[in-house]
């Protein structure tokens, strides 16, 4: 019956967390022709969706706007509501403690809710990133102290999100998904609702554990990698190589090679911590994930790595770091979004500052932002600011909406720790390179 209600649309769905996964699969699944209800525990994030108010760069605008318009999508902070939804999501933060240990606590809360309210005939899906087992050992039995058994009075499966912020060409509506139910019959009922909303194929694996798997496996491939190319940058600096040279003669290479290029860090809400996840349950199985931890730390150095290099460079003007006006271009994590969970900018920012530099930050997507509990404004980009600087430091790599011509044309020391000039075809004697 269930499936039959997904084919039909007639299934009401709910999506729990309404954040940067959350929010996009509500709309897409909306858009699909259910009736959705998005729950979360911020009355203003319930508030401004069901005002039609978008706060998500991955959404477009006029499509929250029809939707809640036509009544297919609202927002509630009432959880009793589940009691009303055939499919339900849950997509909260998977975080990490100070210790790098997966926090599960919003999964789990999440879970006691809707085990509360669990009905017959229901499909519930895990869409937050987390370890290998956490579906069938942490999610199933607080679901079946219901009383409900799973795989006979309700379905389980885990389909891990990839949203990749800014990304113009894949959005959640096209991107491939994989699936693992608990049982064949939870996973093709999963796969049934993906396929009902999705514009791409739905992978399916043999259980939640393969599906949790992929996910971490993706963003390890991709911390490696990082660390493997910011040793290089380390490296190459030390022995004056262009590293970014480098690259791109290894990239005319036809197989065998992939790019990566370094920076001051790793961030984001994927790739500085899915594979902590992994080595977490790794130790459980008595094995030492070493070449993550490796990746890790030195993805993790590169911050304390960038201020070094630009205390040496001021020291080649005789200028000292301590009371120098340093202008940060970018406190966002990413290239054009506001999204700044885990960005790597405010840890070059805690090192200037402790080495006592007048810092000023620049973006051109982020107004304000919270730091040592204070809020810090961002300040605008003009001639005046350059020109009183010491250094300008590209934190982000902001390809619109910044005028680097002005900036190098006036400042005296350019750090490019994006390498977002050369592409820009501007390359000056005042202009280093991380």
């Amino acid at each position: 019956m269930l499936k039959e209600k997904i084919l039909n649309k007639a299934a009401k769905i709910g999506v729990l967390g309404l954040g940067y996964v959350g929010l996009p699969l509500a709309v897409e699944k909306a858009k699909a022709g259910y009736n959705v209800v998005g729950f979360d525990v911020q009355k203003e994030k319930v508030d401004k969706v069901n005002r039609g108010e978008n706060y998500i760069g991955d959404v477009v605008n006029e499509d929250l706007e029809e939707i809640v318009k036509n009544k297919h999508l609202e927002a509630s902070t009432d959880f009793d509501r589940l009691k009303d939804c055939d499919v339900i999501s849950i997509c909260v933060p998977t975080p990490l403690d100070k210790f790098k240990q997966p926090d599960l606590q919003f999964v789990e809360a999440s879970t006691r809710e809707v085990a509360k309210r669990l009905r017959k005939d229901t499909l519930v899906v895990l869409e937050s990133t987390t370890y290998p087992g956490t579906t069938e050992d942490v999610m199933k039995p607080i679901l079946e102290a219901s009383g409900l058994v799973c795989g006979e009075d309700f379905y389980l499966a885990f389909s891990p999100e990839r949203v990749d912020p800014g990304n113009l060409l894949y959005k959640t509506k096209n991107t491939p998904k994989v699936v693992g139910g608990v049982g064949e019959v939870s996973a093709n009922i999963a796969k049934t609702m993906y396929e009902a909303v999705l514009d791409a194929e739905v992978f399916v694996v043999s259980s939640p554990k393969e599906a949790e798997m992929s996910k971490i496996l993706e963003n390890t491939f991709r911390i490696v990698n990082i660390g493997l190319i910011n040793e290089m940058s380390i490296v190459a600096n030390k022995m004056d190589i262009n590293l970014w040279e480098v690259i791109d003669a290894a990239a005319t290479k036809p197989f065998g090679f992939m790019p990566f290029y370094p920076g001051p860090g790793v961030g984001g809400h994927c790739i500085p911590i899915d594979p902590f996840y992994l080595t977490y349950i790794a130790r459980k199985y008595n094995y030492h994930t070493r070449i993550i931890e490796l990746a890790g730390e030195i993805n993790d150095l590169m911050p304390e790595y960038v201020v070094e290099r630009l205390m040496k460079e001021l020291n080649k003007k005789k200028r000292c770091l301590n009371g120098a006006k340093i202008v940060m271009l970018g406190i966002a994590y990413k290239n054009e979004i506001d999204d700044m969970r885990e960005s790597p900018a405010l840890n070059v920012l805690e090192y200037l500052e402790k080495e006592g530099a007048e810092v000023s930050v620049v973006d051109p997507y982020v107004d304000e932002f919270e730091w040592n509990d204070e809020v810090i404004k961002t300040v605008p980009l003009n001639h005046e600011l350059v020109a009183m600087s010491d250094a300008i430091i590209i934190t982000t790599g902001h390809k619109k909406n910044v005028d680097y011509h002005m900036v190098v044309e006036n400042a005296e020391l350019v750090f490019d720790t994006k390498n977002i000039l050369k592409g820009l075809g501007i390359e000056k004697n005042n202009v280093v390179v991380l």
